[in-house]
């Protein structure tokens, strides 16, 4: 058995693309191209995923109780976010649907990204490619400002986007 180094912050995005894939058949390939994460990253992501759980030892099951465990209990402590300068970018956390049909805020979060169309403060994606990659897959593009609403929201955007996140891994 492998040695596990630790989970990486993209390997939350990874289990979350395959989450958006329900119970169609997907490969590494197709998984690499969009997430824009190179073969070998998403084969190794896969392998830290599978050695803490959080996807069965065929390589294709998500354990949907465990990681929805580790995105309750532990997501918002191993990968903290304080959001940073003012940028444009595309809304994440409770800037981005669907919490900001429910949010009200004048603070407004973004990923970085060039081609953005909102200015707000930076929020570090969990992988470099993110913006690019939600832009490709709107279920997708939900789960991640969820996720982030997670990492740096209040106990309100917390527990709306826990309840959210879960509903959609029922249904994947």
């Amino acid at each position: 058995m492998k040695k596990h180094s630790g989970m990486r912050p993209r390997d939350i995005a990874v289990l979350l693309k395959i989450a958006t894939k329900e119970q169609n058949n997907w490969y590494m390939k197709d998984l690499a191209y969009e997430l824009e994460i190179s073969p070998s990253e998403i084969s190794e992501s896969i392998n830290r995923s599978v050695i803490a759980g959080l996807i069965s030892s065929d390589k294709r099951t998500l354990k949907k109780l465990a990681v929805l465990d580790f995105i309750k209990s532990g997501l918002k402590y191993v990968y903290p976010q304080q959001p940073g300068a003012m940028v444009r970018g595309i809304a994440t956390a409770h800037s981005a649907s669907p919490l900001n049909n429910q949010i009200m805020s004048e603070e407004q979060f973004v990923w970085p990204y060039a081609k953005g169309n909102l200015r707000g403060q930076a929020i570090e994606p969990l992988h470099p490619k993110m913006a690019a990659a939600c832009q490709k897959d709107s279920k997708y593009y939900e789960l991640m400002a969820l996720v982030d609403a997670i990492r740096v929201g209040k106990v309100r955007e917390q527990q709306l986007a826990l309840e959210m996140i879960k509903e959609r891994l029922q249904h994947a």
